[in-house]
């Protein structure tokens, strides 16, 4: 039995472990692979095949014969001017394709604030996510000498640990946010922070992104699960501050 040749032994490898990815992504896990990660796994997949088909002098010579053979041999002329003819052509309509707007729906609709449950287990405790209140809030008024100081406390623990992607002034431009899809909100937006009770906050703050809803999925938040690393306390106090600071109000409970 014959055997392949090199340049056809590479693109053979480079398509087995792209359909492999593929396969593993879309039909085991079912989960969309993005774009930008599957550019960037196939170009190290791609020098990687290189590297090891071009080991040796040898394999080198016999990987590049064919392309040789295609540019310098007289006979084969008309195939050359074919492939010149078409390869251009094929580079530019995937181009032309790539810049196209797409009128297509996207693959998920992210709600920005997705429903949370009516309660949630977080520090060995039960929350009742539909009555719950800061505790420190009420001191704005009975005691704003201490209510002032829990502020100031909750802007060092935003400072230390969320401004790196909510950004020092809330408005979603930290030094990581630029890295991250979809960026973070504007807590300065009227549209954010400002329609929502500070329960809502705990819930989303203490449990991150993993904490979203399963039926929503997939989600693609990059919030850690701050439960891990910070009191409730420090989330309390983390809520005052950004309130504070953006001079939003949060949204009460209603009374019956």
């Amino acid at each position: 039995m014959p055997r392949l040749p090199k340049l056809l032994q590479a693109v053979l490898a480079v398509a087995v472990v792209y359909l492999g990815f593929v396969v593993v992504f879309d039909f085991a896990l079912g989960q969309p692979i993005p774009k930008s990660l599957m550019i960037m796994f196939m170009f190290f997949v791609v020098i990687g095949v290189l590297m090891v088909f071009t080991f040796t002098e040898d394999g080198t010579r016999e990987l590049v014969a064919p392309i040789r053979a295609l540019v310098e041999d007289p006979a084969k002329k008309r195939l050359r001017n074919l492939v010149f003819v078409i390869v251009p052509l094929a580079a530019g309509a995937l181009a032309f394709n790539q810049a196209q707007p797409s009128y297509e729906a996207p693959l998920e609709l992210r709600a920005i604030h997705p429903a949370p449950p009516s309660s949630v287990e977080l520090y060995d405790k039960r929350y009742d996510l539909l009555s719950l209140e800061n505790p420190y809030r009420e001191l704005e008024t009975e005691d704003p000498e201490q209510f002032r100081e829990l502020v100031a406390e909750g802007a060092d623990v935003y400072i230390e640990n969320c401004h790196f992607c909510h950004g020092d002034k809330l408005d979603g431009q930290g030094p990581y946010a630029q890295g991250l899809n979809p960026v973070p909100l504007s807590f300065q937006d009227l549209g954010t922070i400002a329609q929502l009770q500070e329960s809502y906050l705990f819930w989303r703050i203490a449990t991150g992104g993993p904490g979203l809803p399963d039926e929503a999925a997939p989600w693609i938040s990059a919030m850690p699960v701050w439960q891990d690393f910070l009191s409730e306390d420090e989330i309390w106090k983390v809520i005052l501050f950004l309130y504070d600071y953006t001079g939003h109000r949060p949204r009460s409970w209603e009374a019956e």
